[in-house]
């Protein structure tokens, strides 16, 4: 599996540039869970589906920590870069 660059040894510019994906991805991705998860809950609830299928959207929701852990690490990064200069 092919590892990718530290985000140390990016330049600024990339770090915005991967800062700026990272966010489109998750507002995408979110939205797209806000939608399915809207649907569920009120299949759910208006007929007689199981209630226990109220948890898999909230079970799916934890896919997007890895994702905000990381755009905080890039945050940090470029926090860092910015204060040396």
């Amino acid at each position: 599996m092919k590892k990718g660059i530290p985000i140390t040894e990016l330049s600024v510019q990339e770090l915005y540039k991967k800062k700026q994906s990272l966010q489109g991805v998750l507002i995408g991705l979110g939205l797209v869970l806000l939608a399915a998860s809207v649907i569920i809950f009120y299949l759910a609830f208006s007929s007689k589906m199981p209630k226990v299928l109220v948890i898999v959207p909230i079970c799916c929701s934890l896919t997007f920590l890895p994702a905000f852990i990381s755009l905080s690490q890039i945050n940090t990064e470029i926090k860092n870069r910015d204060s040396k200069q």
